[in-house]
C-alpha cells in the first residue's frame, strides 16, 4: 500500500528542534517537580509567563530558557 487512502492528521507536526525542546523541558520539569507536578505546571496557563509553559518552551529557544528558569526556581524553593 502506498498510503493514498490514509487520513491526514489534523495535529500539526513539530519540527525536530521543537520536539527536542519538548523532550528536554519535560525531563527538566519531571526532575524538578515530579511527574504529576511537571504535567500540571507545563499544561496550565501561567500568569507569570503569560502562556502555557509547554507551548512557550516548544515555540522558541528563548521561550525554552524562560520556562527552564521558572522550573529551576521552583526546584530551589
Amino acid at each position: 500500500m502506498n498510503g493514498a487512502f490514509r487520513k491526514k492528521s489534523r495535529i500539526p507536526s513539530l519540527s525536530r528542534e521543537a520536539a527536542d525542546r519538548q523532550g528536554r523541558i519535560l525531563t527538566i520539569a519531571i526532575d524538578a517537580l515530579g511527574a504529576g507536578g511537571a504535567m500540571t505546571f507545563l499544561n496550565a496557563q501561567d500568569q507569570h509567563l503569560g502562556a502555557r509553559p509547554l507551548d512557550l518552551a516548544i515555540g522558541s529557544p528563548e521561550g525554552f530558557g524562560r520556562v527552564q528558569a521558572v522550573i529551576l526556581g521552583l526546584k530551589n524553593r
